[in-house]
């Protein structure tokens, strides 16, 4: 029963965003400062964790790949492709989820604690579109650019990695990138990359906007926004994967 109360409130948040705003210039404002928040505040952690991720990777394919009759542009063609259709992805936006949305659920849910939120409702303010709409559209367009500097990153880091570690020259590294590649795995990271943002952000301004409660409740609500949405993207990398790639 409490599946479907938090679905149906879910579906009622998400539906109270799309009014017209009240005054545009300070929408957007408020979606300029999440992109910011978002984009610029996750960059560091992306760009680390990318690093080491392209670098593991290259090392554990190549100790698996031992065979002579192997040619070493396979372990390249096996990073690239296991980077961009699922690590960077997944895993970068399942941290983003621990940083950008629990940072967006105790944000609300300060707010909703302290009656900031029924303050702005009692002056005529559309909170809904006012405070999660730019948090939303915010994570729409910067978690893709996330993801997609993240692939270039983890790839740079797989090259650097083969040379100093004597997988391989560079120049073999290179042409193990070109060869065979698909666009339409480009297609599937920023299918993932788009749903997994609408995930983080929906789901956590979902809990922090309804926390009922004091300070305590609101570490709980952030805690459970994230444990929620990296279920949810775990489920919606399942179905996405079976649709694009089983096609």
């Amino acid at each position: 029963m409490d599946f479907f109360t938090h679905l149906g409130t879910y579906v009622l948040t998400i539906k109270g965003m799309f009014t017209r705003p009240e005054n545009p210039r300070m929408y957007w404002k408020e979606l300029m400062q999440q992109c910011v928040e978002i984009g610029v505040g996750s960059l560091p952690i992306v760009l680390i964790i990318s690093m080491f991720l392209g670098a593991v990777m290259t090392v554990q394919t190549a100790y698996q790949l031992v065979s002579d009759l192997i040619p070493k542009t396979t372990i390249a063609v096996i990073v690239r492709d296991s980077l961009i259709l699922e690590l960077s992805p997944t895993v970068i936006c399942l941290v983003l989820a621990g940083v950008a949305g629990s940072k967006i659920a105790s944000e609300l849910g300060n707010m909703r604690i302290s009656e900031q939120i029924d303050a702005l409702e009692i002056m005529g303010i559309n909170t809904k579109s006012y405070l999660i709409a730019p948090k939303i559209m915010a994570a729409l367009m910067m978690v893709p650019c996330l993801i997609a500097l993240s692939i270039v990153v983890a790839l740079w880091g797989g090259r650097i990695t083969a040379e100093l570690a004597g997988i391989m020259d560079t120049g073999t590294y290179d042409r193990g990138l070109l060869e065979g590649f698909k666009p339409f795995s480009i297609t599937v990271a920023m299918s993932k990359a788009f749903t997994f943002a609408f995930i983080i952000s929906s789901v956590s301004a979902y809990f922090g906007y309804n926390v009922k409660g004091g300070a305590l409740e609101i570490g709980r609500s952030s805690t459970f926004a994230v444990i929620i949405s990296c279920i949810l993207i775990l489920l919606a990398d399942y179905v996405l994967t079976i649709l694009l790639l089983n096609a």
